[in-house]
C-alpha cells in the first residue's frame, strides 16, 4: 500500500477528527514531509481535508469519495478491494482477472458501468455516481449446481445491508432481485466457469447492482415503472455507500464461509414477496399466467397453473414477473 493509501485509511478512520502530522508520520514510520505530500495529492484527488498548525489533519465529515480505505473500517474479513469511477463491467472484468488467477476474496466496486449487464443478456442500467456495482469472486469447493445458492445468499445479504443503512423493508423477488415498497433497487448476477474434471465450479462471480439515489432525470422510461433507489435525493446517502458495501460483504462472507448450512435459506423466503402473488412464468418467449405457491429448500419455486397443473421452477430456466 502506498503512503497515500495508508495516510487515506488513517484519515478514513478518524473522519471528523484531527490527527497531527507527526503522529501520522509515527504511525506510518515515514517522514513528515511525505505526509504532506501524500495530504496534498489526497486534496487533489477530491479530498477536503482540514489542516490547522499545531493540531494536524482532519478528513471532513461530509466527504463522500468512495474507496478501499472508506469500505475496509467496516469489514469484518480480509478482501482485495478494487475502486472504479467507471468500468465497462464489474463480472465481466473480474472474469477476466479470474481467468489469469485472482484469489479468492477479489472484489470489484463500480460507481458507474457502461456496459453493464443483467440476466438473460439484458442491459443493466449502471449512471454514474448514483449506483454501486459490486462483483466479488469466490471460489468454493462446490457441485455447479448448487451455484444458485450463492446468488440467494447473496439477496439476503444484500437486503440485510440496504435496511441496514435505510431502515426500509427490502423483499426478494426470486430468484435474484431486491424490492423496496414494490420497485426493484437492485439486481444481482451470478456467473461461474465449471471444471469438467471435478464437476465442480472452478470459480463464481457474484454481480450486484444496486440503485443508492435516483439518476438526474429520473430512471429512463422503460424502467420508470419499476424502478426506484435506496435514498430519494445523494445527500441522504452521504457516508452510507461505505457502510452498505462493508455491511454486505460481510454478511456475504458469513454466509460463505458457512455455505453448507444455508443459514441465510429461511430468511430468503421470507423475504420473499411473490408467494401466494398472481405472476407471470417466462420461458422460451413464452407467458403463462400462474399462482406462486412455496420456494423449497433448494430455492425452487412452485406455481399452479391456470388449469390447475403445477410444477417447481428452476431459476436456470425462468423468469417471473408480477401481475399488477
Amino acid at each position: 500500500m502506498s503512503i497515500k493509501d495508508e495516510v487515506l485509511k488513517q484519515l478514513e478512520e478518524n473522519k471528523g477528527e484531527y490527527i497531527s502530522g507527526g503522529q501520522l508520520a509515527t504511525n506510518l514510520n515515514v517522514s513528515r514531509n511525505s505526509i504532506w505530500k501524500a495530504i496534498k495529492t489526497l486534496e487533489k484527488d477530491g479530498y477536503s481535508i482540514n489542516a490547522i498548525p499545531n493540531k494536524g489533519y482532519c478528513l471532513e465529515p461530509d466527504n463522500d469519495i468512495l474507496s478501499p480505505q472508506s469500505i475496509e473500517q467496516y469489514l469484518n474479513y480480509p478482501l482485495d478491494l478494487s475502486v472504479y469511477k467507471t468500468i465497462t463491467s464489474t463480472n465481466t472484468v473480474l472474469k477476466e482477472k479470474a481467468e489469469q488467477s485472482a484469489p479468492h476474496g477479489t472484489v470489484l466496486i463500480a460507481t458507474e458501468q457502461t456496459l453493464g449487464r443483467g440476466r438473460m443478456g439484458k442491459k443493466f442500467y449502471s449512471p454514474s455516481n448514483t449506483g454501486l456495482y459490486i462483483s466479488i469472486l469466490v471460489r468454493p469447493d462446490i457441485p455447479a449446481d448448487q451455484a444458485l445458492f450463492l446468488t440467494t445468499s447473496a439477496a439476503v445479504a444484500t437486503a440485510k445491508a440496504i435496511e441496514d443503512v435505510s431502515h426500509k423493508k427490502a423483499d426478494i423477488k426470486w430468484v435474484n432481485d431486491i424490492y423496496i415498497e414494490g420497485k426493484k433497487v437492485c439486481g444481482i448476477l451470478t456467473e461461474a466457469a465449471f471444471n469438467i474434471e471435478t464437476s465442480k465450479l472452478d470459480y463464481a462471480i457474484v454481480g450486484i447492482g444496486i440503485n443508492v439515489c435516483p439518476p438526474e432525470g429520473g430512471f429512463p422510461e422503460d424502467i420508470s415503472e419499476i424502478a426506484t433507489a435506496i435514498f430519494e435525493k445523494s445527500s441522504d446517502a452521504v457516508n452510507k455507500r461505505s457502510i452498505l458495501v462493508g455491511h454486505l460483504l460481510n454478511y456475504f462472507m458469513e454466509y460463505y464461509e458457512s455455505f453448507d448450512k444455508r443459514a441465510y435459506l429461511d430468511e430468503y423466503i421470507s423475504r420473499s414477496m411473490i408467494i401466494g402473488q398472481p405472476i407471470s412464468v417466462l420461458s422460451n418467449g413464452t407467458s403463462r399466467n400462474a399462482l406462486a405457491l412455496e420456494i423449497d429448500k433448494e430455492c425452487h419455486l412452485k406455481v399452479r397453473y391456470e388449469d390447475g397443473s403445477e410444477e417447481w421452477l428452476n431459476s436456470g430456466e425462468v423468469s417471473t414477473k408480477i401481475q399488477k
